[in-house]
């Protein structure tokens, strides 16, 4: 008997040692790895950051749109910007002018 009673007592002191091992290396393993653990954290907040810069590339370049149509209201006319335009739209120049193409550049079309 006293051998039966040496496994049970040796059973429950490893038994639930090793239990809350496991749950403790289950749980750390799923803040790491997990869908919403520390490696998604820091995803996120690399996609959080790329898209920032995005967003102020795109309000940088809107601002600038802005202006340029703000040079062609009617109460604003600027008549460089309207010849400019008018130009590139029509592909028009005076017969005297010289043409430097530019390939890099894109058409406003």
């Amino acid at each position: 008997m006293s051998v039966l009673h040496e496994i049970r007592y040796r059973t429950r002191h490893v038994l639930l040692p090793s239990i809350a091992i496991c749950l403790l290396l289950y749980f750390t393993y799923h803040a790491v790895q997990g869908e919403r653990g520390l490696i998604a954290l820091w995803r996120l907040s690399e996609q959080l950051e790329t898209t920032r810069i995005a967003a102020a590339e795109v309000a940088t370049a809107r601002q600038k749109l802005e202006r340029r149509v703000t040079l062609l209201r009617p109460d604003n006319l600027d008549l460089d910007m309207l010849d400019e335009q008018a130009r590139t739209v029509l592909d028009l120049v005076h017969p005297q002018e010289r043409v430097i193409l530019n390939e890099g550049r894109a058409t406003h079309r």
